[in-house]
């Protein structure tokens, strides 16, 4: 499994499979988000096959597809309710991980730091520094 924390209740992941949703409820995760389009993906990893997989393994499942096109400020309000301000822990999952960390981060600005958030997504293994001067024009 190769989840990135970022804060203590939302991580984000590369594609998942839907033959994981156990261990990563046994892991903590409490709801998976999808970033990830279908036309992205083969049927198998379709947002209805890992929903169902998800709900087997007594997850809630949240389908909120991201592509740079459609990362408008409602599209990133949105991903931040499902992912960031619910209770319980969030994995987001798309191809890499950086569309959902990206999310995040727009999510957060305005919120929080731009240092904070960058550091955040750093120690994630996610470099958004090209991000900067939009955070910081954002910060609290």
């Amino acid at each position: 499994m190769d989840i990135r924390q970022i804060t203590p209740r939302y991580f984000v992941a590369p594609q998942i499979s839907p033959d994981q949703m156990t261990a990563f409820k046994e892991a903590g995760i409490t709801r998976i988000l999808c970033n990830r389009p279908d036309e992205e993906v083969p049927p198998a990893f379709g947002a209805a096959a890992m929903q169902a997989a998800a709900e087997a393994a007594g997850l809630e499942f949240a389908l909120q597809p991201l592509t740079q096109a459609t990362m408008t400020e409602p599209v990133v309000a949105r991903n931040r309710e499902i992912g960031a301000d619910m209770d319980g822990v969030t994995l987001a999952y798309c191809a890499s991980g950086t569309r959902s960390c990206i999310a995040w981060a727009l999510g957060q600005a305005g919120s929080q730091s731009a240092d904070d958030i960058l550091s955040a997504a750093a120690s994630a293994g996610y470099n958004l520094e090209n991000m900067r001067r939009f955070l910081e024009q954002h910060a609290p």
